[in-house]
This record gives structure tokens, sequence and C-alpha cells, in this order.
């Protein structure tokens, strides 16, 4: 490949004792003359904190660049960030996992060179995956509209359960009495929806899941639907406000605001593994099959 590809790096910024692996991505683009983007916080954690020569062809400061990959050094949190900063520019994202379970940074730091040298041999496989959109029936979200994980209604603090109303395509389905309700993707669904009870739902699968957070009736049971459908909300709680959680960013909503959300028009594209396989992360991460009894 004759052109030189831009890069564009985000990571976590709390793990000094991981440093090195970003030295090594460093090192490796500017080996192959990359052009390299490193967003500022990156850049200040690298050069002022942890003292390494940082030399990036641009620093990125808000969601305004463009590059051929973006790199993500850190968790699954991490690249939610990046998604985040991608929003519907399409730009794949490459996820290094330099955390703990890790279901969309894909790649491990041993396999950074792996990584770069199928991109430059145009090896590169993405997983285009589904995102939801947020609409306020008052007002806007106060952050960014869009979940690549899940979007959740939550009580706030001590307070009482709260009441959901849910229209599916301005049908009536059910009210929850719960502490919350996810409504995620099927990348969401082995996020916090799988925490409390959700089904796993493979990346390809054209559905979104809804699953009740501590309902207080036992028959109450999470539901798939097919994504193409509109989910309406409607929040009643003792306090007059409630939590919403956009992929973990909360926000305050005053009862009364009816919630919409449906599924975007753009997708978040996922580098994947060459010899990658969902199954085989499930068994791997999740310890499916795994004997873990210890003999007396």
């Amino acid at each position: 490949m004759n052109r030189r590809l831009r890069f564009a790096l985000f990571g976590n910024t709390f793990q000094a004792k991981k440093s090195t692996s970003v030295q090594k991505l460093l090192v490796l683009l500017e080996e192959r003359k990359a052009e390299i983007l490193i967003d500022q916080q990156l850049y200040d954690f690298l050069t002022k904190d942890m003292q390494i020569s940082v030399h990036p062809t641009e620093l990125i400061t808000g969601n305004d660049f463009q590059a051929d990959v973006v790199v993500s050094m850190g968790g699954d949190g991490t690249f939610l960030e990046a998604a985040r900063r991608v929003g519907d520019k399409e730009i794949p994202i490459l996820g290094v996992n330099m955390g703990r379970l890790g279901f969309l940074a894909d790649f491990s730091p041993e396999d950074i060179s792996l990584a770069i040298n199928h991109i430059y041999a145009g090896g590169i496989r993405t997983e285009p995956r589904c995102v939801l959109e947020l609409e306020y029936s008052q007002g806007s979200p106060m952050g960014y509209p869009f979940a690549l994980n899940e979007v959740a209604v939550l009580k706030r603090d001590n307070s009482s359960m709260i009441s959901i109303r849910v229209d599916i395509n301005g049908e009536y389905l059910t009210t929850y009495q719960a502490d919350g309700l996810i409504i995620n993707t099927p990348t969401g669904s082995t996020g916090y929806a799988l925490s409390v009870g959700g089904p796993v739902m493979t990346p390809e699968s054209q559905v979104i899941g809804m699953v009740p957070v501590a309902p207080h009736s036992l028959n109450a049971r999470p539901i798939t639907l097919c994504d193409d459908m509109e989910v309406s909300l409607t929040v009643e709680s003792r306090s007059h406000n409630f939590l919403v959680a956009i992929d973990g960013r909360s926000e305050s909503c005053q009862e009364g605001v009816r919630l919409t959300i449906r599924k975007a028009d753009h997708h978040i594209y996922v580098v994947k593994r060459p010899d990658g396989s969902f199954f085989r992360t499930l068994r791997t991460k999740l310890m499916w099959g795994t004997d873990v009894r210890i003999d007396s």
C-alpha cells in the first residue's frame, strides 16, 4: 500500500504500566510512515505524566477528525468512548484490550504487530454494529444521543422503584415496576444487559433487547424485538426524576418526558481478528463449558 494511512489513537489515561503497548504501536506506525493523530488527553498523559516522547501529525481535541483507522487502547469502556468520537463517520475501530474482559476490544497487546500488518496488507476485517438513537419528547439528551451498547432508564440513588410504561410502535406493551429498564443492541447483550439476565445475541442479529432491572413482578421477563421497531418509554417516579444512561453516561431526566429509542441510520465498524469467532470469544471470555469445580 503506497498511500500514507491516517491512524487516530485513543487510550485509557489511567493505566501507566501499560503505556509500553502504546509506545510499541507508535513505533510500528512511525516505521510505516503513517500519519498519527492522538487524542489530546492521551497525548498529555503520555508526554507529561509518562515522560514519553511523542510526535503526532495532529492532535484531536473534539470529534472533527478524519482517519483511515481508529485505534482504541484500553478496555470496552475506552472503545465505547472512541465509538462516540467516531460517530457517523464510519471509520473502522481497532480495539486493543488493555483491560480484563473485552468483547469489543478484540486484539491483545501482543497482537498489535499482527493487526497493523493485516491493515497494510489490505486484510482488514470489520463487522458493522447496530447503534441506537435516543430522542426526548421535550428537549434533547444533554450528551451524545447514540448508544453502541444500550440505553437504560434507572431509578436515582436509593429512591423507590420507578414505573416504566412501554409502547412498541405505538402499541402499549406493559408497565414495569422495577429499578430500571435496559434497551440494548446485540453488541450490548454481553454488557450491562447480560449482568441482569438478558440473553446473549450474536453481533449480526437484527434485533434489540429489552431487559428489566430488578422487576417487582416475577413474571416480568426480557423480550427481543426486531431492530426496526420503535420503543417509547414513559417513566413515573416518587422523586419526579430518574436517570438515563447512554452507554454508561448518565444524566437526570424529568418525569413526564417520553423517551423514544430507535435504530440509528449509521453503524459502528469494529475491526476483528482474521481468525476471530464470536462463539470462541464466548467460550474464552465467559468460560462457557469450563468446569470450575474443585475436587475436595
